[in-house]
């Protein structure tokens, strides 16, 4: 191959678009071989510094997922200069083809001229622009995306389509003034004067806010403006034309003047509710009275007070609530007459000496209508204590009043009570152990079978968060023994689990429950369509066992079948929402969902809508406006009271149970972690050292998303590095005595495991690499005449099973297991050590494969050593991790906090300590 065919590379793209809008992208070269996800971002987004290395576009192991906009980008400019994109089908090619199409309008400066509205719909000529079909339709997704992200809604299209043919999308053109251009609402000068005051003001690179002076507020504004000034009038007359086209509170035609008219209270109640919101959207700037900015509406407060009306039946979730509300403006209590009177008053900004206060009636009136449902019994305790109630009267906080609330909510002390009860899930109902139940329950596992009966019967999904090892299966097999025993259960149940516990699933369910009928959907001969319709109808199964990649393959026949109940094993398997797997499971039917995982969070706040998207649909309404309320105030601002919020909304469908828990009474061994600190060789100093000053000198030249995409890539090469130098170099295998000679780290793994074996005990290896995995097997096969089972992803799952078996047998006493196959659902509890070769940044997903010896069963006490090299990231991260820890445990961690570091702790951690 010559270098001129490898600098044309040939990109055939297959495309599929979901009903939501999104497309999933994968791609071949020439060869047919398939392209990494990343690599092909690489080359679609090259001249897009947010998209560089695929950290903008979604992305999983094998598809790029894009939205309308960002497919439209690629086209955009120029694309990359050494690669060709085609479809590999003809539809393919077809939407390849539109998108071309599509997006050469799309940046076209008349764009928004071939727009037209019909019914609401957005529509264009397609022959009069000669576009297909297919690229309009493109053109009215990428148009409503557009709507969406600037925070407006489809349905004002209509009235701002003649401003956008105007002047166009705003912010789209770029101004070179070195001012701007502002509005400014001015309150009334004295307690008799009601009118406001709008004007166009002229903002300097200092923030000076600029007006004429009053013997040329009626000249032309080439006129007005100060001679420094004079050659922006042009485009300061543009721009103020543009920004009054957008205001629909008041009729203003300034012509060549600058703006300066008066408001009255509607009017500037109307400016505030819709003009500023479109102006903020769109970036127009807006300066208001410093005291309207910050709402002082707090001076009007409510209180109310929550009882049952029916004291005989306190205990009853369906219980209607009644509510005693108490009012006070500015400090001074008023009668619920007078503040209805207060919600039908036109005035809202109202002077008291000195002060303004401003009475919101948008809030007033949301008052009003919440007093009116309450008074018509719309709210129950069952809505009280799943929070199905407005979020106006949710407690977040019964002891801290610090915040001042404009709305404060008690309940009665009784109520209080009963809801405390069920919240902390204690004194429910007892379902009565089933007797087909070939196990005797701990305390605890019987107050969480409870639990599963208790949320069942009050129709909400579950999220059972028990640490790994506690029995969340036994408990799960105990409710389907409650739900199959009843006569009006006429489904199967369906469990969903990873591939690498199917086998656990089938033994568990055989040993725990065999009176259960029990199918196992999985493998090339399984049933589909109509056959599985049929098996359902005529072996009427209790019990469906499978796969999350069956359940993804085959969701169109699963999603025939209504189930009596849906189960998700280590559910954070759908974390990303986006992706197919996700997406296919969260639309399944059953009469109950639920969730089994032991980390119901393992990095963001999104895989936690995504799990409660699947328990309890809607709970969180969309995941846009779970963004809003949640990840942006918690993940970006790291905002307290919205994390009290999420915590006492996730509360009543969480159950969550650690092994540290002392109510457990659980009486297991005691656990010892511990790091076994390694230094480097010389050869890997060396190589360290280097390696460090390249990066260095590299980020020094990057954008933030490239230094972003190199501080990854940088952090997997050292710890490589830190492990052995051949696999930092990617050099073949020597012998194993040599090999040795070479990493501190291996010698130390290697031996202690050899120890560990001769003393008659086992011992788990956790690596995340392939090759360390090898190599440590080598070097204890070569040198100590140990064969060394190394359980990765690629093994089949009859062989991982065959593995897990012999190993609790006591027939080998060394196991090496890849961190990602080896870290979750499997029971390896004949370990008392367990050996981290290398650290994962996440402490969570390191605790959840210690927990695959550490759990229930165990007998013995374990020993977990964690290899640190000295100096090194690993030493710097391994601190860091202890301050992680404390904020994984409270259900918040960032999953790339590492690219996040400022210079300075970068610099820190990229330093190397001989």
């Amino acid at each position: 191959m010559t270098k001129m065919d490898t600098l044309n590379l040939l990109f055939q793209l297959s495309i599929w678009r979901s009903e939501e809008g999104l497309y999933e992208v994968t791609a071949t070269d020439s060869s047919g071989r398939a392209i990494a996800p990343d690599r092909l971002s690489s080359f679609l987004f090259f001249n897009n510094e947010q998209a560089l290395y695929g950290l903008l576009p979604a992305t999983d192991d094998e598809v790029v997922y894009l939205n309308t906009n960002e497919f439209l980008q690629v086209f955009a400019g120029k694309t990359h200069p050494f690669a060709s994109f085609e479809g590999q089908t003809t539809n393919d090619e077809a939407h390849l083809s539109a998108l071309r199409e599509a997006a050469r309008l799309w940046h076209e400066p008349d764009f928004w001229q071939h727009a037209e509205l019909d019914a609401g719909t957005i529509r264009f000529d397609e022959e009069k622009i000669g576009i297909s079909a297919l690229s309009s339709m493109i053109l009215h997704d990428a148009i409503r995306e557009k709507i969406n992200a600037s925070a407006m809604q489809l349905d004002q299209l209509p009235a701002l389509l003649p401003h956008l043919r105007k002047f166009g999308w705003p912010g789209d053109s770029v101004s070179t003034m070195p001012i701007r251009v502002a509005f400014r609402l001015t309150e009334p000068d004295t307690d008799g004067d009601t009118e406001w005051l709008l004007e166009t003001v002229i903002v300097s690179e200092r923030g000076a806010q600029w007006t004429p002076a009053v013997r040329k507020a009626n000249a032309e504004i080439g006129d007005a403006l100060p001679a420094k000034w004079k050659e922006f009038a042009d485009e300061i007359r543009e721009k103020q034309s543009e920004m009054v086209s957008f205001l629909r509170s008041v009729e203003a035609e300034p012509g060549n003047r600058f703006l300066s008219m008066s408001m009255t209270d509607p009017e500037v109640r109307m400016f505030i509710q819709e003009d500023l919101p479109v102006f903020q959207s769109f970036g127009y700037p807006v300066i208001l009275p410093a005291w309207l900015k910050s709402v002082t509406e707090s001076r009007m407060r409510v209180r109310t007070s929550a009882s049952v009306q029916s004291y005989r039946s306190a205990a009853g979730l369906d219980e209607v609530l009644s509510f005693d509300w108490n009012f006070s403006l500015a400090g001074k209590e008023i009668d619920q007459d007078s503040f209805r009177k207060l919600v039908d008053e036109n005035r809202e900004f109202i002077r008291s000496g000195d002060e303004w206060f401003h009475i919101d009636p948008v809030w007033l009136k949301r008052i009003r209508e919440l007093m009116e449902q309450a008074d018509a019994g719309e709210w129950t305790v069952k809505d009280l204590l799943f929070q199905e109630i407005p979020d106006e009267i949710i407690q977040v906080d019964d002891d801290d009043e610090s915040d001042d609330p404009l709305l404060a909510f008690s309940m009665q002390q009784s109520l209080r009570e009963y809801v405390e009860m069920v919240s902390n899930k204690q004194g429910l109902p007892d379902a009565g152990i089933p007797d087909g139940l070939k196990a005797e329950l701990r305390p605890y596992q019987v107050d969480g079978y409870n639990w599963l009966v208790f949320m069942r019967e009050n129709h909400f999904g579950a999220c059972l968060a028990d640490d790994m090892g506690l029995g969340k299966t036994v408990q799960l097999i105990s409710y389907l023994l409650n739900v199959h025993a009843r006569p009006e259960t006429d489904s199967p149940s369906l469990i969903i689990c990873p591939t690498s516990v199917l086998g656990n699933w089938q033994k568990e369910l055989e040993r725990f429950a065999p009176g259960l009928n029990v199918h196992t959907h999985y493998g090339p001969t399984r049933a589909r369509d109509e056959e599985f319709d049929e098996l359902v109808k005529i072996r009427k199964p209790d019990v469906i066992l499978t796969t999350y990649g069956t359940a993804t393959q085959d969701d169109e026949t699963l999603s025939g079948t209504v189930f009596a109940s849906i189960t998700l094993d280590e559910a954070q398997n759908i974390k990303n929402m986006q992706t197919k797997q996700s997406r296919a499971i969260r639309k399944l039917h059953g009469d109950h969902q639920i969730a089994l995982t032991g980390t119901p969070i393992e990095n963001r706040l999104s895989e936690l809508w995504a799990i409660f998207d699947f328990i309890h649909k809607g709970y969180f309404g969309s995941f846009r406006t779970f963004t809003e309320q949640f990840i942006v105030p918690i993940e970006r601002d790291d905002s307290e009271l919205e994390k009290r919020k999420l915590r006492a909304k996730i509360r009543p469908f969480l159950l969550r149970r650690t092994k540290n828990d002392p109510d457990l009474q659980l009486n297991l061994p005691k656990k010892l972690e511990q790091n076994e600190y390694c230094p480097l060789t010389t050869e890997q100093a060396a190589l360290y050292e280097s390696f460090i000053e390249d990066t260095k000198f590299k980020l020094e030249t990057l954008t933030g998303f490239e230094r972003k995409g190199l501080i990854l890539k940088m952090l997997s090469r050292l710890k490589q590095l830190c492990n052995h130098p051949s696999l930092f170099l990617k050099e073949p295998h020597a012998p194993a005595d040599q090999m040795l000679e070479r990493s501190v780290k291996l010698n130390r793994i290697v031996s202690m495991a050899a120890d560990i074996a001769s003393n008659g005990e086992q011992c788990l290896i956790f690596t995340q690499y392939i090759g360390m995995g090898q190599l440590i097997r080598q070097c204890l096969s070569e040198l100590y005449d140990i064969d060394v089972p190394f359980l990765s992803g690629s093994m089949p799952k009859g062989q991982r099973d065959h593995l897990v078996e012999a190993f609790q047998a006591g027939e080998f006493p060394i196991f090496i297991l890849s961190l990602k196959a080896g870290g979750t659902g499997l029971n390896l509890t004949a370990a008392n050590h367990v050996l981290h070769a290398d650290r994962w940044w996440n402490p969570a997903v390191e605790n959840q494969a210690t927990d695959r010896a550490y759990r229930i069963g165990q007998t013995k006490f374990v020993h977990v050593h964690k290899f640190v090299t000295v100096g090194t990231i690993e030493e710097k991260i391994d601190k860091m991790l202890v301050e992680k820890a404390a904020l994984s445990a409270d259900l918040i961690q960032s999953s790339q906090w590492l690219t996040e570091l400022s210079d300075t702790e970068l610099d820190d951690l990229l330093s190397f300590e001989r």
